[in-house]
């Protein structure tokens, strides 16, 4: 833990240490406060989560979704992916198989790494480097959730700094209101293990929760001459919670979180020919054998929650998150790029022979230790009012953060060769040789967001205001011990203005029309040219929501105009990894999505239905060039945006009874391309 964040945390102690000693020795006035309304335990912050909890979601002028904690556990939810994909709007590009590091967008915006959607936890932005290094191999784990939300439209400007698709939020299991716990074991196919307990209780002042997740599993693709292919995760976090005395002047809480996270995975990104993957799509190459992720995360918040009357109340948060992991993976075979082997395996026909182990190698394969530490830490406060002006009932929130985060790069590639179809280690690379980098972002962000009521009018204006500071230290890569011999220094500064509005009319209780307007932006990160812009674009929406019993139904239309879409140069697209940005240009995003639920019974048995559907069409609206993608050497106007499906949904149903029950999700992803282009779909395209 870094010197400046111990001292933003005693800031904070010391900030609202009078307010607790107030809070323990003066008397109740008269009036109504916040806890005569709220009543304790259980505590939940609700200025933490982006929908305001499940009963104000049919309030939200703008698409909003709240997964609740029944429906992830009767569902056995651990993967993301899959409670995703039964919100419309949600792009998902899989790739392990069991949702540990997901490719999420949301309208359009690009599923590259979740890198274009605000992610938190409990509200706090949970990326392990949200602005430096927003392409990270960590997620949360979505087995210990109590609840998913999303959020879309122009109230999600509230989050940031990714406004342009919305913004996605996990709640953590809250400390449960009286003494008790919960223990679920699973076991499955290919040696799986999972298992989840929770233990906590809460007194009249005093609340604490202990939990862990564990997750474990051979895994399901099978490695030529044997070997694992799964993954070892184990999750732990604490809780502990001290609220006011009962009848105390003003309403707190303290909360404190902390979480311990590990993962070692038998993952690759070797993949496999067209040829061997029609004939086995879960088989693994030979030389694939060496490849691991293993990842550690630290995370500490401490919430504290203040009301200082009925209407006006303050919710602060310290957090500081660590991320380390080291990917070791194959990253050539005699001097080329693996993708380019697989992609032209006809003029590569020796190297192929080699990562399938069919032919020896006196040491060509290079195996890339990429090694990297992140971190993000700071302070953030929403401060709520509710108050009315003439006729006009006005719920104002305003909130600032501030936010630093970092990456620091230290790779260096080992050298092996392949003897007898099994990988060989022959020399280790000079530490730093690679890349030997740190790279450092600042932050601070101000929003301002008021809900005005009229009879069954809402108007919910807003804006944003990001300023970034961004500074790239490149020691070079023959300077393992960093005395900056040959240290080159870029800096480069973002600052942006994000307005927003949503307007709904509340036709009855169940009926609800909505539209909005937002702007959209993502910062164009550190490293930036001068010539790279911001990735900006202009946002609407318009719908109508009906929350009645039993039915469900809410519809969407959606237009994102982009002055400019941002590119980033990564493996994972064809490029280099080099992590620089370019423009690509304008692009339109439209769409349509669709959610309709109704639970069915049948004597004692129950049936729920619910279907999320999505169409989406995205083109480029000017033609360009680029060399950090070899799928975009040139794109032409009309050209469709890759990995964005024209069509999609997801069906979600079961059979429940007061004794069990069991539940399926059937899923169907149209056809979309992997590089730009119009008409019909080639293969490989």
């Amino acid at each position: 833990m870094s010197r400046d964040f111990r001292a933003s945390v005693l800031i904070l102690i010391v900030a609202i240490w009078p307010c607790l000693t107030s809070a323990q020795e003066t008397p109740a006035p008269a009036v109504a406060t916040v806890a005569d309304a709220h009543p304790q335990p259980p505590v939940v912050f609700d200025r933490l989560t982006v929908t305001g909890g499940p009963d104000r979601v049919k309030e939200v002028p703008g698409s909003a979704t709240y997964v609740p904690s029944e429906e992830l556990r009767q569902q056995g939810q651990t993967d993301i992916h899959r409670v995703l994909r039964q919100i419309p709007g949600v792009n998902i590009q899989e790739e392990d198989g069991y949702g540990l590091r997901p490719n999420i967008g949301m309208r359009g915006t690009g599923v590259e790494r979740s890198e274009k959607i605000t992610i938190m936890e409990d509200g706090i932005l949970i990326a392990p480097a949200p602005y430096t290094a927003p392409a990270a191999y960590y997620f949360p784990t979505v087995g210990r959730m109590e609840a998913v939300e999303v959020r879309k439209g122009s109230t999600s400007i509230r989050q940031g700094p990714y406004t342009t698709g919305g913004a996605l939020n996990l709640i953590s299991t809250s400390i449960p209101s009286e003494f008790g716990g919960r223990l679920n074991l699973a076991t499955g196919s290919d040696s799986t293990l999972r298992g989840h307990a929770v233990l906590g209780n809460s007194g009249e002042r005093f609340g604490w929760l202990l939990e862990t997740f564990q997750h474990t599993t051979d895994g399901f693709k099978s490695l030529d001459g044997g070997g694992a292919t799964g993954f070892t995760l184990n999750d732990y976090v604490g809780k502990l919670r001290w609220s006011s005395a009962s009848g105390s002047r003003f309403h707190q809480h303290f909360e404190l979180k902390l979480g311990h996270t590990t993962q070692d995975g038998d993952e690759t990104y070797l993949g496999l020919t067209s040829h061997d993957y029609t004939a086995d799509p879960f088989r693994r190459y030979a030389a694939s054998a060496g490849d691991v992720i293993d990842t550690r995360h630290e995370q500490l918040q401490l919430t504290h929650l203040i009301a200082l009357s009925s209407s006006f109340d303050v919710t602060t948060t310290a957090y500081r998150n660590d991320f380390r992991r080291n990917w070791f993976k194959l990253d050539s075979v005699g001097g080329v790029a693996i993708a380019r082997v697989l992609d032209d395996p006809a003029s590569h026909a020796s190297l192929l022979a080699v990562l399938r182990g069919e032919a020896d190698d006196a040491g060509s394969l290079r195996l890339r230790n990429n090694r990297r530490e992140y971190y993000g830490q700071g302070l953030q406060s929403v401060l709520a009012t509710r108050f009315d002006t003439g006729g006009l009932s006005h719920e104002m929130e305003v909130g600032f953060r501030y936010h630093e985060d970092g990456e620091d790069r230290f790779q260096e590639d080992d050298q092996y060769a392949m003897l007898a179809g099994q990988l060989t280690f022959v020399k280790q690379g000079t530490p730093g040789s690679n890349a030997n980098r740190i790279t450092n972002a600042n932050a601070i962000a101000f929003f301002v967001q008021d809900r005005i009521r009229l009879g069954r009018w809402s108007v919910t204006p807003g804006f944003r205001v990001e300023s970034i500071d961004y500074e790239i230290r490149d020691y070079g890569r023959t300077d393992p011990l960093r005395e900056g011999l040959q240290m080159s220094r870029r800096t480069n500064s973002v600052n942006a203005f994000v307005p927003g509005m949503g307007l709904a009319y509340a036709a009855s209780d169940s009926l609800t029309l909505f539209a909005g307007a937002h702007k959209g932006f993502a910062p164009p990160g550190a490293g930036a040219t001068a010539e790279t812009r911001s990735e900006e674009s202009v946002n609407y929406e318009a719908g109508i929501r009906w929350l009645g019993q039993p039915l469900f139904v809410e519809m969407v239309g959606f237009l994102s105009d982009y002055d400019n879409l941002l590119g980033r140069d990564t493996l994972s697209t064809g490029g280099t990894g080099s992590g620089d940005l370019y423009n690509g240009g304008a692009v339109d995003v439209q769409g349509v999505e669709l959610a309709i639920g109704r639970p069915f019974s049948f004597r004692q048995v129950r049936i729920p239905l619910r279907l999320a559907f999505t169409h989406t069409e995205a083109q480029f609206r000017n033609s360009f060039e680029t060399s950090f993608a070899d799928w975009a050497p040139r794109v032409i106007a009309g050209d469709a945006v890759p990995y964005i499906p024209e069509q999609q949904w997801t069906l979600n149903s079961g059979i429940e009874t007061d004794q069990w029950r069991a539940h399926a999700q059937i899923a169907r992803v149209g056809a979309m391309r992997t590089a730009p282009g119009r008409g019909a779909i080639p293969e490989g395209s």
